[in-house]
């Protein structure tokens, strides 16, 4: 109950297995917003594994993605890409393409949207066309009655280029006298799909940096003092590759314009934001649009925006007064899909010889192609305690396509350089790399938000006797050619909270419930999520629970990215269940000759107090309702004691998330083979709504984090600019074959923010991955990798270098 000042008593703290650390905090919850539920393990529904609702639907081949989707008289799309890095558009002849009689409708692209732009527009030899800085860039588009006819269309479209000097590697870009990707100074707004880049930055070249400050605000200390004062130095260069999205389900939409409204159905982690998109290039009010996403086949950060195809696909169905299918193929999608940007990372560490860390400092440099986004920083700026920090990012254009928000944008590259270096100063200590993380894995004040490290404390500990890390042998002394290593490393991210986030209870007369929100389910669970909570506050089972999401007519949706989903829509959703609950019982306790607040539900009935006693069934109940329906709505509201302060148009919440992960490997030191045998992943979101599709999210982390650390690497032919590898043959992602044996830890961390406590698991399990592998590497080898993918001959090389070096 509430005191006099609204404020309530509510549980924190941490539930782990085999024990908890709580304590009760008092927090000012709302008038209008449920009490506080218990812990999980008091709750009947929430905290339980189910099975995801949707998952009939899609192992059937029942659910609709958005290239199953089939309309009357619809037409089929291509696009028109350049086959140069870097030229200018002189003159586009559609002529014979639009006298083909199978063409309905032809489009030029007169705008590009994405990636950097001009500072000065007037740098640029003025030119009707957009100019082109990289290979695939779309120039045209047409639709025709089938995806052959289209095919044969789309050749006869007629482009005349003038081919200007190209660059497609880092090094070479960052050269004075290298080609330039933009003539002058350029800036990179803030899109559907990211932040943009911090604004007037200085450029020189191709080299836009260095950056010292950004979202997580500037420098701290003097990192010149922090080490003069250090007792020991580590540094090292470190260097990722570029990672293409490859989600199984490419980009792509189906437009529908009619006078009425545009209709939309799009393959996007952001029906709302492509609505918005769609509003601003067409000029349409909001009311007008539609954006539907019943089913997604994946999205892990460039599926915000409508993008170029999107463009493109509602002006041919604007000319051709038909729907217009528009799909990327694989090639389209790994050279234009977006991508993770590359680094090189320097990385210098200072501490005493107690463990104590002071001055962290890293000067990266990347390139996300046409786009800023290369930054790396994050991970070395606020996971450790460190008085002095100083981060230098620069963003390096090449002539490649541009990059955009990758699952953790820039923590996986900052923490394989990070977590390597605090494994080699602990080494040089003569510290267990645990013990060295529980020193200075401590509590900071960073600028306004609190970085709770006590889960990963508890996460350290549990993980290591899951795993048995005491059996860890020193790097190096397994003998024969297949040597056995076991690493670790953590992460670090963020509570992210979008206000824009909202849900529809319905209660009809008939004992149905729905659920309606515009957010979109791109496979993490959100829609079995949804119903377990409404079905907690209304006594019922998921299964009772009908649930439609991913359409604009229902009320306004967060967009998933940025772990953000689970914990901006939850609370709006049990808010919501919460009044329809309350007008409910209101309604039938006349009926049953009792006061409201005398009755529950429970059980999938109406009880007369909560020890079970008279009662009747939910759905006997609801035939007794005034109405047809009862019906609220609610929006997201503000963290129960507000927002991390500093952060302008940023709702950080207070705390943050993190996860440590183990993983064992081998290393056949004769092929380079890298073999990973077993992970153990020890993660935080909050409270847990469905266990099971937290597992499978981290599970989801853990294999594209492996994919990323031995596999997966963009080859541009540098004298064309051409991708060598734009499939899934030559471009390698994990497999099957390579799955380890993972297990999975989860604890329960209770904040008392929200009506839920609810947060997001997609971005941690991702970050410490690759640099887990490579810690385990080392310890296996006694050689340290420093380039990312691992590649077997990468580690042949680098042995090899380690023997000529101890000669």
């Amino acid at each position: 109950m509430a005191d006099e000042n609204g404020k309530v008593a509510v549980q924190t703290g941490l539930v782990f297995p085999g024990g908890s650390s709580l304590s009760e905090v008092e927090r000012a919850v709302p008038s209008d917003e449920p009490p506080p539920w218990p812990l999980n393990a008091e709750l009947s529904v929430v905290g339980k594994p189910f099975p995801r609702l949707d998952g009939p639907l899609k192992v059937t081949g029942a659910a609709t993605y958005t290239a199953d989707v089939r309309l009357p008289g619809m037409l089929h799309a291509r696009v028109i890409r350049s086959p140069h890095p870097h030229a200018r558009v002189k003159n586009i002849d559609v002529t014979a393409a639009e006298r083909h009689p199978a063409a309905r409708a032809v489009h030029v692209l007169e705008h590009m949207r994405g990636g950097a732009k001009l500072r000065d527009p007037k740098q640029e030899t003025p030119s009707k066309f957009p100019i082109v800085r990289y290979v695939g860039q779309p120039i045209a588009a047409i639709a025709a009655a089938t995806p052959a006819d289209a095919e044969e269309v789309m050749r006869l479209v007629k482009v005349d280029y003038e081919v200007l000097p190209f660059v497609v590697d880092l090094e070479e870009a960052r050269k004075p006298d290298a080609p330039r990707v933009f003539p002058g100074a350029t800036e990179q707004p803030a899109t559907a799909g990211g932040g943009g880049a911090v604004p007037n930055v200085p450029q020189q070249g191709n080299v836009r940096g260095p950056t010292k400050t950004g979202p997580l605000g500037p420098p701290r200390g003097d990192v010149e003092k922090g080490f003069e004062e250090a007792e020991i130095t580590v540094e090292n260069t470190f260097r990722t590759a570029v990672q293409t999205h490859s989600a199984l389900e490419t980009h792509g939409v189906v437009a529908d314009w009619k006078p009425e409204v545009l209709t939309v159905y799009a393959s996007t982690q952001g029906t709302s934001t492509v609505r918005d998109e769609l509003a601003e290039v067409f000029g349409l009010p909001k009311g007008k649009i539609r954006v539907v996403t019943e089913f997604m086949g994946g999205g892990f950060g460039s599926k915000f925006g409508i993008g170029n195809f999107g463009v493109l696909a509602v002006h041919l169905s604007k000319k051709a007064s038909a729907p217009v299918r528009l799909m990327l193929d694989r090639k389209e999608e790994h050279v234009n899909g977006g991508n993770r940007p590359s680094s090189v990372q320097r990385l210098r560490v200072g501490a005493k010889k107690d463990g104590s860390l002071t001055a962290i400092h890293l000067t990266s440099w990347g390139t996300g192609g046409t786009a800023t986004g290369a930054g790396a920083g994050n991970v070395a700026k606020n996971m450790y305690a460190c008085p002095n920090i100083l981060i230098e990012e620069s963003d390096v254009f090449t002539n490649a396509g541009p990059a955009a928000a990758f699952r953790a944008p820039g923590h996986p590259q900052g923490a394989f350089a990070l977590e390597q270096v605090i494994d080699e100063l602990a080494e040089k200590l003569g510290m267990d790399p645990l013990a060295l993380r529980d020193k200075i894995d401590i509590d900071e004040d960073l600028g306004g938000r609190n970085v709770d490290s006590a889960a990963r404390r508890m996460e350290r500990k549990i993980g290591s006797q899951k795993f048995d890390w005491a059996r860890r042998k020193p790097a190096g002394s397994d003998r024969g050619p297949v040597k056995r290593g076991l690493g670790v490393a953590q992460s670090i991210w963020y509570r992210f909270i979008d206000l824009d986030a909202s849900c529809e209870v319905r209660l009809l007369r008939d004992g149905t419930v729905e659920v309606l929100s515009a957010v979109q389910d791109i496979g993490t669970g959100i829609r079995t999520a949804l119903a377990q909570v409404v079905a907690e506050e209304l006594g019922l089972q998921p299964k009772d629970i009908t649930v439609r999401v991913g359409d604009t007519a229902f009320p306004a949706g967060v967009p998933s990215g940025g772990s953000r989903t689970t914990g901006s829509i939850t609370p709006a959703a049990r808010n919501a269940a919460h009044e329809v609950r309350r007008r409910f019982l209101a309604d039938v306790a006349a009926s049953m000759g009792a006061r409201p607040e005398a009755l529950s539900l429970k059980g999938g009935k109406v009880l007369l107090g909560d020890d079970g006693g008279r009662g009747i069934p939910f759905r006997s109940a609801a035939a007794k309702l005034k109405t047809e329906q009862i019906t609220a709505s609610r929006s997201r509201a503000h963290d129960y004691g507000g927002f991390a302060p500093g952060r302008p148009g940023m709702n950080m919440g207070i705390g943050g998330f993190g996860g440590v992960q183990f993983a064992e490997v081998t290393v056949d030191t004769e092929t380079g083979i890298i073999k990973v045998e077993r992970v153990v992943a020890v993660h935080d979101c909050g409270r847990p709504i469905n266990p099971l599709a937290l597992e499978s999210q981290i599970n989801g982390g853990i294999l594209q984090g492996i994919s990323y650390a031995l596999y997966e690497n963009r080859v541009l032919d540098r004298r064309a600019g051409v991708q060598l590898n734009p499939n899934f043959e030559q471009y390698k992602v994990l497999g099957a074959r390579e799955v380890p044996a993972i297990e999975v830890l989860l604890l329960e961390e209770y904040q008392g923010r929200s009506s839920t406590d609810a947060g997001g698991i997609g971005e941690p399990a991702t970050v410490p991955t690759a640099a887990a592998l490579a810690n385990a590497v080392y310890n296996a080898t006694g050689v340290r990798m420093t380039e990312l993918p691992m590649t077997p001959a990468r580690v042949l090389t680098a042995l090899a270098a380690a023997r000529k070096g101890a000669q």
